[in-house]
């Protein structure tokens, strides 16, 4: 066969081609479609009256809108599909021409001060499915129209200024998962008995798994209609409203409710028995209402609890010993009842908790000895009350409490010496009570202890001058007639002196001196080398710092301390300084710390020394690292000398153990110690010093800086984080930073571990931590660095094990947290007790499933999309006391490793 003929080439072949090499000439802003988003995008920002951020300052002709800030198109029709300009500080309305933006499916406009009402061209946006405004200071109602916007599965209008009623039309979003529209002046426009009828609209929104109502104006009855809801519904908030009646018994058919949130209402009745049937609550707050009768027994079937708030109610009986089957509780609120009889042995020895107030009730009996069970006690408060005896010995081995409140009761005797264990104590009262004896010396060094109250009891002897003592306002002695001494400003009486004073020893010598010259000589060298050493006592130097007294150190001292700053007592270095490691006198003694000195020729060392002067003057927390003291001088050359002097962690960084380095004698070893409990428990007292940060602080303060190397690890290998030199403080509680911080501060962070936002201009916020404290998770239980070489382009840790979750979990945890399983290392996987069989393999494996999908949600790429501290801190307790085979019996409960 000879060659195939050409082809015949058709007219209409021809013409085709033309037509698409003339409309692939034609640029993509005249494309169909692509002309109506950008001028959208223009009306939007035609409306925003300020943009102190300049955000959209790159909304212009000089690039494609698809590359604005904000903004995220399709690669197919090069369509708006996103629109996220969160915490941009926007002022302005939202323009109704949002509404040709068609194919966009996700608008989030949170924490900025955007006004006026929602337009009602949103109903127009047919394919959205998430919209937040959450944190502004939008007005009007909510349109009805939102309804024909049928894929929404996220609605979120949370903390704004929104009136009238929540439109029933939205009962017609049956993909509709999350309805958030909390802290607003909604009232239902009655106010009264039906506010909340449009809640039997949702019943058909069949996906709806949560829905938020709270700081609202509704009023009304607590609606039976969600007793109907799909089973698949799990959160409900309606707290801080006018509702009352009772809650139905039928709340029982909603089996997969996990947090229910009713407090500050006017509810009445009992408290229904049906709780019991929730398998699956992890939180019930219904304090603050007008509950009364018994706390039922049922709440004993609730395996999974963690927080239980009953307070403030009119509550009697006493407490039901069934509390002590929930064996996960961590927070148990009592307080402002009616309950009578003892505290139960079971409950007070729940090994779980970290908070339990019984606060103002008519509680009677003794403390019982069981509370030495409780090792992770933070909060004790059973102030008020009618309890009596000695406070147990046992009490000081809850060596993690940090506020103890026993004002208000019957005790008697002497505080036990093992409460000098509780050296993280913040807050202590026990006020008008009979204890008696001398001042427990070990006070004056509670170094985090903040307020102490010990009025109005039968103390005797002189009141100590060190530690808090040297503060007036921190301390309260009234009502302890035997006491004496202690600072001008208590005004106490003086103690009879019945020492040898400096004025009676001048007498001896005046009678002494006629009798023998010898002696006389004697004795006056005597006196000589007392003067001597009074004069030097009484030039001993300090300052206050930090709201403490501090003994000052010179640069002389420090230098001294540290071999002159020699590089073998060099420690780390950092950005703006170095540390090293030596020995300074402080109170009579010799002790071991780290002095941080501050490369003041390095830009930005001068604000980091005084940001870091001024978070920890703020701050005291037993999982902080503990500044002792601060020198601000010259050095012998004259130029500026500024240094932070810490509690020296012997154990080093978390850095240091996660990657020891080869050549280190015993870096087989560290990454072998480092064993999964160690580092969930490590995990757990990062958390814990962000939650006192982030919600404890008298303003919320952002660390900024958070990695592994910035983690120091004491003897007993408990977690501390230090390094303030990039924190923020924020305004309040909302995390809006303050109008008077710059946004161009620099790189908030390092990189890998910086928020990814930040990269953008954005301020700094609590989500930004979050995001470090993701990552920090999955570079403990992966071993590997976010800045590995691996890392590049569009794989980071974060998708790295992301992907790799779950079937491929065991190729990319860290090595030898199966090894030591494997090689039947008990008491090295999981420190176990002698009931506890080691961990299996699939055990492990489970826990660092869900570990790691903490530290995925943590380190999302969206700030709306990661969680709390406060709410990791409860997954991480529940990952431990599963691992440890606490209150879950035959492996994890999938709702768990969830």
């Amino acid at each position: 066969m000879g060659p195939l003929p050409p082809p015949s080439f058709s007219p209409f072949l021809f013409m085709f081609f033309v037509l698409l090499l003339l409309v692939g000439s034609v640029p993509d802003s005249v494309h169909y479609g692509n002309e109506t988003d950008r001028l959208a995008l223009l009306a939007f920002k035609a409306e925003i009256t300020g943009d102190p951020l300049r955000v959209l300052s790159s909304w212009n002709g000089s690039v494609h809108f698809c590359q604005w800030v904000g903004v995220t198109c399709g690669r197919r029709h090069q369509r708006v599909t996103r629109l996220i300009l969160s915490y941009a500080k926007l002022t302005g309305s939202i323009s109704p021409h949002i509404g040709n933006l068609s194919f966009l499916m996700i608008l989030s406009l949170k924490n900025n001060s955007l006004s006026h009402d929602i337009p009602q061209q949103i109903g127009n946006l047919r394919r959205l499915k998430f919209m937040t405004l959450y944190n502004n200071l939008v007005t009007g109602e909510i349109p009805a129209n939102l309804s024909r916007c049928s894929n929404l599965v996220d609605l979120e209008f949370t903390a704004n200024r929104l009136t009238g009623k929540i439109p029933t039309e939205l009962g017609r979003l049956s993909k509709l998962k999350r309805l958030y529209v909390g802290k607003n002046n909604l009232t239902g426009g009655t106010g009264e008995a039906d506010d909340l009828s449009f809640l039997s609209s949702l019943i058909n929104a069949t996906e709806l798994n949560a829905f938020e109502l709270s700081s609202n104006g509704f009023g009304g009855v607590f609606p039976e209609a969600i007793t109907n809801f799909s089973i698949r519904l799990s959160t409900i908030y309606l707290g801080d409203n006018n509702l009352y009646g009772s809650i139905p018994r039928g709340i029982g058919n909603l089996v997969n409710l996990q947090l229910l949130e009713t407090q500050n209402n006017h509810l009445t009745g009992n408290i229904p028995a049906d709780f019991g049937k929730l398998q699956d609550l992890h939180q019930l707050f219904i304090g603050g209402n007008r509950f009364y009768g018994d706390i039922p027994s049922s709440f004993g079937n609730l395996s999974l609890l963690l927080t239980l708030d009953l307070s403030e109610n009119n509550l009697q009986g006493s407490i039901p010993s069934s509390l002590s089957k929930c064996q996960m509780l961590m927070e148990l609120t009592l307080a402002k009842n009616s309950l009578s009889g003892t505290i139960p042995k079971g409950v007070i020895s729940l090994s779980s908790l970290f908070s339990l107030d019984l606060s103002h009730n008519n509680l009677t009996g003794v403390i019982p000895l069981e509370i030495g069970v409780l090792k992770n006690l933070v909060t004790l408060n059973v102030s008020e009350n009618l309890l009596v005896g000695n406070i147990p010995s046992s009490l000081g081995s809850c060596v993690k409490l940090a506020s103890l409140n026993l004002k208000g009761n019957k005790f008697w005797g002497v505080l036990p010496s093992t409460l000098s264990q509780l050296r993280g104590l913040e807050d202590l009262d026990i006020s008008i009570n009979d204890f008696s004896g001398k001042i427990p010396d070990y006070l004056e060094g509670f170094h985090f202890l903040q307020k102490l109250n010990i009025s109005f009891n039968d103390f005797d002897g002189e009141v100590p001058k060190q530690g808090i003592f040297t503060i007036a306002a921190a301390i309260s002695v009234e009502g302890n007639k035997k006491l004496c001494g202690g600072i001008p400003d208590l005004k106490l009486r003086n103690c009879q002196s019945k020492g040898f004073t400096r004025k009676k020893f001048t007498q001896v010598v005046k009678l002494v001196l006629p009798s023998s010259f010898g002696l006389v000589c004697l004795l006056l060298m005597i006196y000589f080398v007392y003067l001597r050493w009074f004069k030097k006592k009484t030039e001993v130097r300090s300052f206050s710092f930090f709201g403490h007294s501090f003994p000052m150190l010179s640069y002389r001292s420090l230098l001294k301390a540290t071999n002159g700053f020699s590089s073998a007592n060099l420690i780390g270095m950092g950005s703006f300084g170095s540390v090293y490691k030596g020995i300074v006198d402080l109170d009579q003694s010799e002790k071991l710390v780290a002095v941080k000195v501050l490369n003041l020729q390095s830009g930005g060392a001068a604000k980091s020394f005084i940001a870091e002067c001024k978070a920890l003057r703020s701050i005291r927390h037993r999982n902080l690292v503990h500044v002792l003291t601060a020198c601000s001088s010259v050095d012998y050359k004259g130029d500026e000398f500024k240094a932070l002097v810490y509690d020296f962690m012997v154990n080093g960084s978390l850095e240091e153990w996660l990657h020891p380095n080869e050549k280190e004698d015993d870096a087989h070893n560290k990454s072998q110690s480092l064993n999964l409990l160690k580092r969930l428990n490590i995990a757990f007292d990062v958390a814990s010093a962000l939650f006192y940060l982030h919600h404890h602080c008298s303003e919320p303060i952002v660390h900024c800086d958070l990695k592994p190397s910035n983690v120091l690890l004491d003897d007993e290998m408990v977690g501390h984080v230090g390094d303030f030199g990039l924190a923020r403080f924020l305004v309040d509680a909302t995390c809006i930073a303050s109008a008077n911080q710059s946004s161009s501060i620099g790189l908030r962070g390092s990189s890998g571990y910086a928020a990814p936002e930040y990269g953008m201009g954005n301020e700094v916020s609590t989500s930004g931590d979050m995001y470090s404290f993701g990552i920090l998770l999955l570079e403990m239980f992966t071993g590997k660095r976010p800045t590995d070489a691996m890392f590049e382009g569009s794989l980071t840790l974060h998708n790295f094990v992301k992907m790799a979750m779950a079937e491929q979990v065991t190729n990319i945890a860290d090595p030898t947290l199966f090894q030591q399983v494997v090689m039947g290392e008990k008491s090295s996987s999981i420190n176990s007790s002698q009931n506890q069989s080691p961990a299996s393999i699939h055990e492990v494996r489970e826990c660092l499933i869900s570990i790691l999908k903490v530290g995925i949600a943590c380190s999302e790429e969206l700030p709306r999309d990661r969680p709390d501290i406060e709410e990791i801190i409860t997954q991480l307790h529940v990952i431990k006391n599963t691992l440890l085979g606490v209150g879950v019996h035959g492996g994890m409960r999938a709702s768990i490793a969830a």
